[in-house]
């Protein structure tokens, strides 16, 4: 794969035999963000999990304590009160039933998270084909099926972030932007591997965090020592 010019002397600041503590990856990867736009950081975290096997599966959701530097817009299905309490809470856009043909028929992504009170799961579930792929299906795991809406809407106008595995059973999740300071950006990545660790499934034997790499949108990977994460 050709790299840019940039990209080259981005990756003269990385020594690729090293893992970095988290302090000076942090460091590295801001430095390197030199693109024209703001760079969203991301962790990549390659697990010893087997996704194929249902209680291995790794998904819940945590609030980065520096947000994600994104707006994020939330569509939330529910009715009658609930729907008005969406409203008032801050929902961007908020509906039931008739969103289904808007979103299949019209090809309407104009949101980042749904969130759905239970009763209105059969509804969301018709949309399966559709939002699955996109990783969009609400799920009680990750606090997107809930009655509590409110607390679901502020916590992720707050910086509420899901992760998951995926096929390669890797998690991948942004934890800020190339604008943020580099202690926010650190909070934000402790925070994230707190909750991953907290994750880990119960039947897994031996290695559990294989790898943690930090990256910038443009930048080249920096590897972080993830040994005090899984002491």
């Amino acid at each position: 794969m050709k790299r840019g010019k940039k990209y080259l002397e981005a990756a003269k600041n990385v020594d690729r035999t090293m893992s970095y503590e988290t302090e000076e990856a942090c460091a590295i990867v801001k430095k390197n963000a030199t693109a024209k736009f703001d760079e969203t950081i991301e962790a990549h975290i390659r697990t010893g999990c087997d996704g194929r096997h249902a209680e291995q599966q790794i998904r819940g959701a945590v609030v980065l304590p520096n947000g994600t530097g994104k707006k994020i817009r939330v569509l939330v299905f529910a009715k009658g009160a609930k729907a008005d309490e969406a409203q008032a809470a801050g929902a961007d856009y908020v509906g039931a039933e008739e969103l289904i043909p808007k979103i299949q028929n019209e090809n309407w992504y104009e949101f980042d998270v749904i969130v759905a009170t239970p009763d209105m799961m059969g509804v969301v579930g018709r949309l399966g084909k559709e939002l699955g792929p996109k990783g969009l299906m609400p799920n009680p795991k990750a606090g997107t099926v809930t009655m509590d809406v409110t607390k679901a809407i502020e916590d992720i106008k707050a910086g509420k972030i899901e992760y998951r595995l995926d096929k390669a059973n890797i998690v991948h999740v942004p934890v800020g932007k190339a604008s943020f300071s580099e202690d926010q950006i650190k909070e934000n990545f402790e925070a994230l591997m707190g909750a991953i660790v907290k994750a880990k499934p119960t039947s897994l034997k031996g290695q559990y965090i294989k790898s943690v790499t930090l990256t910038s949108t443009m930048g080249p990977g920096v590897r972080v020592n993830a040994a005090r994460y899984v002491q």
